[in-house]
């Protein structure tokens, strides 16, 4: 039970990940899983294959530079929102090993999904702030943290699973708490 457990914060970590870069986390988790550190579910070994990681590379690269494009980054944000739910869904079954298929994807729905979706509302909502206040010229910046976020957190993810999960979650707490304040200072008004 201690290895599923590991594995759903794996998991959880990596769908977070997802919510600030959709490829990232999958690239991250083709080279943990190429050199055998994080182990993946069956049905979805080819994420360790040389063309995955390729793929994986590619993207990687195509979407961290399209979110540095003036207004290609607003209209990204439209279609990452659907893809970074799937994502995250995507690689919480991959890593789940442990668990009976209908509870794996239970878990995949609900965990990755979770994490994936609330991660991209934050960025979204940070861009679209972002984009008014500055004119969009504080977007780069904005850019900038996101592939960080996702940087660090698949890596935290698939190298220290426990710290990854306690400051994804952390940073979870940080946001609904941010988002409540805002909606009741809109309120007082």
């Amino acid at each position: 039970m201690p290895d599923t457990i590991v594995s759903i914060m794996i998991g959880a970590g990596l769908a977070a990940a997802c919510g600030f870069r959709v490829f990232v986390p999958f690239l991250v988790l083709s080279i943990a899983a190429r050199f055998g550190h994080v182990p993946l579910s069956s049905g979805f070994e080819w994420i360790a294959s040389t063309p995955a990681l390729v793929a994986f590379a590619s993207a990687t690269v195509l979407e961290v530079g399209a979110y540095y494009v003036p207004w290609l980054d607003n209209a990204l944000d439209t279609l990452a929102t659907p893809a970074a739910i799937l994502a995250g869904v995507a690689v919480t079954a991959a890593v789940v090993t442990d668990l009976p298929p209908v509870v794996r994807w239970g878990v995949a729905i609900i965990a990755g999904a979770g994490m994936a979706g609330t991660v991209q509302s934050a960025t979204v909502l940070t861009r679209l702030k972002s984009s008014v206040v500055t004119g969009g010229v504080a977007n780069p910046a904005v850019s900038t943290g996101e592939t960080a976020g996702s940087v660090t957190a698949s890596v935290l993810a698939v190298l220290v699973p426990v710290i990854g999960f306690i400051l994804i979650t952390g940073l979870l707490v940080f946001l609904f708490s941010a988002a409540r304040r805002m909606a009741r200072a809109r309120l007082d008004r």
